[in-house]
């Protein structure tokens, strides 16, 4: 289970952004993200009127490593950490039920 996912709001604590909150739009790989509003990169593009395309400057965001976002916990105001907690389940396909918490407080993390 990752501890950090989609929808999740996260800080960013390291890098040219450090201090800013955004949403967690989607999962490049197993080590980026990419967050709204956080790592904005300037792309030129070239006019195609074959497919319709205008020219010009465009902002697209960039994945950023998971290394340098940090969870956002409401409770506290706070960068935070992620804890996963394995529980048995009784009956049923799956063995094992996995949550994810916040270290500082204990809390549910909420999507």
């Amino acid at each position: 289970m990752n501890k950090i996912c989609k929808g999740d709001e996260v800080i960013v604590i390291a890098g040219k952004d450090k201090g800013r909150r955004g949403a967690v739009t989607s999962r490049v790989d197993a080590e980026h993200v990419l967050v709204d509003g956080v790592n904005i990169a300037k792309k030129h593009t070239r006019p195609n009127p074959g497919k319709g395309e205008t020219g010009g400057i465009t902002q697209k965001a960039m994945p950023i490593h998971v290394s340098n976002v940090a969870i956002f916990n409401p409770a506290t105001g706070k960068a935070d950490r992620v804890r996963i907690q394995v529980e048995k389940v009784e009956g049923g396909r799956k063995k094992f039920k996995r949550t994810r918490l916040f270290k500082s407080n204990g809390e549910l993390v909420k999507v």
